[in-house]
């Protein structure tokens, strides 16, 4: 009991100090990494040591998944840009008018994520942004935009979240039940916020009438430029389908992409020095290296309040205390914008079996919306966030006062279309 009380201390420190990073000069990757060993260091003074291992080992192997994968994405998306290859796209948004590039950005992030994962589809939707929009109050905003819609895209598909997935796999949803009634409020969720957003002086007073400065905007695409964009976008769809051929965890599919595409630029780039920018070694260099050690530590953190149980008791609190199961879904989902969502849901999925609520019941549907879409009301609550975060260096508090609200707003919005929907008489 003492050990879980200081457990749960040090993790709120931590997240204190992440919080407050810009005011105290500390960086928030070396307070993550000096919290998730303080957790873990913690747990191994009062269980046995080979316990802790056991669960150390268990938890690094899930949480290297996700940053072998976000490495392998972040490179893919790397090297495209570096073959100017998003030019493609970016021609292809033509609008200058702030309100309408809000919401194209939202809707074609939205559906992106619904087929790539909500992290993959925000490191290449903030890789556009950059070439799209200047540095601006307007850009983070778009960014902002992205967490949300990325969230909300996931969470009406199977592979668009690592929380469906896990509940699709473990059979408490299936695909044409989860698309048939969670698109709809995923969509709203989504439009509410783009609706609010849109009446804000961020959007009104920006004037994107001339095209963006020459630093942002591609020259010409690279040789062989259409051919990487073609491969590298082809291998981040694959994973899906990579995943149901072979069982096999989607980074293994991000590391196979990466390797086809590694020896695509070295046969295409073969023996030209000019070219040696256009590499995966050179894009190896250019990577946020620092934000997968972030997400490392951040990761590591969470698994450690997860095998000490003080998740489960949270959950097991929202049983004993709470007997509806909409009101139970949407704590859970304001508490995925603070705790990880992973093994929040995989608690959720350990308290509730399903001879109690069957496959595709309305429980098990709340969960997948509300654990998908509620990390989006703080940005260190969701995948999506962090990367964000990390990207554009975008601080804790610039996210709560300016888009908090308007997730909230989206994700209550969402709640009350699946009720709404769910009860009509037919």
């Amino acid at each position: 009991m003492i050990q879980n009380i200081v457990m749960a201390l040090l993790f709120g420190i931590g997240y204190v100090l992440i919080i407050f990073e810009e005011c105290l000069s500390f960086s928030k990757c070396g307070i993550a990494l000096l919290m998730a060993v303080s957790l873990w260091v913690v747990r191994s003074i009062e269980t046995s040591l080979e316990i802790v291992t056991l669960e150390l080992q268990h938890a690094t192997s899930e949480v290297s998944q996700i940053v072998f994968y976000m490495l392998g994405a972040m490179t893919i998306v790397e090297i495209i840009d570096a073959h100017q290859g998003f030019k493609l796209v970016t021609d292809c948004i033509t609008s200058r008018k702030p309100k309408i590039l809000l919401w194209m950005i939202g809707f074609a992030t939205f559906f992106l994520s619904s087929v790539l994962d909500n992290l993959t589809t925000t490191i290449v939707m903030v890789s556009l942004l950059r070439r799209l929009v200047p540095p601006s109050e307007y850009r983070k905003l778009l960014g902002a935009v992205v967490v949300i819609a990325a969230n909300a895209g996931g969470a009406w598909t199977p592979i668009g979240d690592v929380t469906t997935t896990m509940l699709w796999i473990n059979g408490h949803i299936s695909t044409f039940s989860t698309i048939k009634n969670l698109f709809l409020p995923s969509a709203i969720s989504l439009a509410v916020p783009l609706a609010l957003m849109s009446l804000t002086s961020e959007v009104n007073g920006m004037g994107l009438n001339t095209p963006p400065t020459p630093l942002l905007a591609y020259d010409h695409i690279a040789p062989r430029g259409k051919l990487v964009f073609g491969v590298g976008f082809g291998a981040l769809l694959f994973i899906p389908l990579f995943k149901s051929l072979t069982g096999l965890p989607p980074y293994m599919g991000i590391l196979l992409g990466l390797g086809v595409i590694w020896i695509l630029t070295d046969v295409i780039h073969y023996d030209d020095l000019e070219r040696q920018n256009l590499k995966l070694p050179h894009a190896l260099s250019r990577i946020d290296s620092q934000g997968a050690l972030f997400f490392l530590g951040i990761l590591l953190a969470m698994s450690s309040l997860d095998a000490a149980g003080i998740l489960k008791v949270i959950a097991n609190y929202l049983d004993a205390h709470i007997a509806n199961v909409e009101l139970i879904a949407s704590i859970i989902g304001v508490v995925s914008a603070i705790i990880d969502n992973v093994p929040l849901v995989a608690a959720t999925m350990g308290m509730y079996d399903l001879s109690r609520f069957p496959q595709d019941s309305e429980f098990w549907q709340l969960i997948s919306f509300c654990a998908g879409t509620g990390g989006s009301m703080l940005i260190t609550g969701s995948a999506a966030g962090v990367a964000f975060m990390s990207m554009e260096k975008v601080n804790f508090f610039w996210y709560f006062r300016k888009v908090s609200g308007f997730a909230f707003a989206g994700f209550t919005a969402g709640i009350v279309t699946y009720l709404a929907v769910h009860n009509l008489p037919l």
